[in-house]
């Protein structure tokens, strides 16, 4: 074990809360291994960086010597996280669940090593709960405490249906907690509420409270969003190598140290000595492809990242491209925008027209690639650099 100095300068790394720290030294004191806890709701199969942050932190805590206990809801799962959302979500079927929570397993252990991490299921103990056992537990909470939760306040101020089962979703993961005894959860700053809800249950059931570590929402590619599927701004860990480091090389300066304190397995020192660097003169271009590759290896192996820095040169280096171009998301409806139209929306040129006869004319490149196809659709989840003429480009994010 590492002494509590240095073991706390990990744990406190990209983190937004620690609560209560002055307990989580008390239980760092024992020498014991802690059993932390990280839960997921299997709701979607495939996962994103964002999803990858609470991952990281979990595999940082495992380095430290401490239990990681990767939690898959797939009873919780069934209610649905109504953790900022302003109408009912629809339940998942135990299918969708069971098929999410297989993939689930087969991502995350490119990230947690798996002798050292406890998979565990919710519907252990919540399925052999009776109806008396879940009226037991309805009763440790008042509907007034509820209401305090910012979203569900909210959607009752506003006259939006909450539904009764959604009160139990906190209820739950807070229970979920005195099943595992868990010492620390961790969590998004979204969750802040139900992770405070196991500590509150695990003192109702006579444990030690939990300390509870809020992770932040990783922005998506657009910088201002945080990363969702649903808005199209986000890196897939199983999309192809070129596609992510394509995506990873568009991050813009300011926000690459935010994905890197957050994504990247580099010690704290050697991110400290980069920044040194940058600040003294060195390109941040350097540092960049030197994240995109670590990325990319942890999620494919080490020869797709040195193919896929050689094909992003081959098309933007060669060609000649500026370091610096302007950059502008734009959102996507539909089946996807169209090229001429973004071509305008971003001040490449004056009208749809001008866009047409550029493309039939030969002047118009996607990431360094002749386009000719006037009717060309960008699609949402995509970041392309268009380029008119020799001297006119723009970076362009579409959500």
């Amino acid at each position: 074990m590492p002494s509590i100095e240095d073991a706390l300068e990990v744990i406190r790394r990209g983190c937004d809360e620690l609560l209560v720290e002055t307990e989580l030294i008390e239980k760092l004191k024992t020498g014991r291994p802690l059993r932390v806890k990280a839960g997921f709701d299997p709701t979607a199969p495939d996962l994103h960086l964002g999803h990858t942050v609470l991952l990281n932190k979990l595999r940082q805590l495992q380095q430290l010597g401490h239990q990681a206990v990767f939690l898959i809801g797939d009873f919780t799962g069934m209610i649905g996280d109504p953790t900022g959302k302003n109408v009912t979500r629809p339940p998942l079927s135990p299918e969708q669940i069971e098929m999410n929570a297989r993939t689930y397993q087969s991502q995350v252990f490119k990230i947690l090593d798996p002798e050292k991490t406890e998979v565990e299921f919710n519907s252990r103990w919540m399925g052999a709960m009776s109806a008396a056992d879940m009226i037991k537990l309805a009763a440790k909470h008042t509907v007034a405490r509820m209401l305090e939760r910012d979203d569900f306040s909210k959607r009752y101020a506003s006259g939006q249906p909450i539904a009764i089962h959604e009160f139990l979703y906190p209820l739950i993961q807070g229970y979920d907690s005195v099943a595992l005894k868990a010492d620390l959860e961790l969590g998004g700053t979204d969750q802040k509420f139900n992770l405070l809800m196991g500590r509150e249950l695990q003192r109702h059931y006579r444990q030690s409270s939990q300390c509870i570590l809020t992770m932040p929402l990783l922005e998506g590619l657009d910088g201002v969003n945080k990363m969702s599927k649903s808005l199209g701004n986000y890196i897939g860990i199983n999309e192809p190598p070129n596609d992510q480091f394509g995506k990873l090389m568009s991050v813009s300066d300011a926000l690459m140290w935010r994905y890197i304190e957050l994504l990247s397995f580099e010690p704290l020192a050697v991110i400290r000595k980069w920044k040194r660097e940058v600040d003294t003169g060195r390109n941040p271009r350097d540092i960049k492809v030197m994240f995109a590759q670590e990325i990319i290896t942890r999620f494919h192996n080490h020869q797709a990242a040195d193919a896929a820095l050689v094909d992003f040169e081959a098309r933007f280096r060669q060609g000649a491209l500026p370091e610096a171009m302007d950059e502008v998301t734009l959102e996507v409806q539909g089946e996807g925008l169209a090229l001429t139209q973004a071509l305008k929306l971003v001040g490449l040129v004056p009208s749809t027209s001008e866009a047409i006869r550029s493309i039939l004319g030969g002047g118009v490149k996607l990431d360094g690639e002749k386009v000719m196809d006037k009717s060309l659709l960008l699609k949402k989840g995509t970041t392309v650099v268009a380029q008119i003429g020799k001297r006119r480009y723009a970076r362009i994010h579409l959500y």
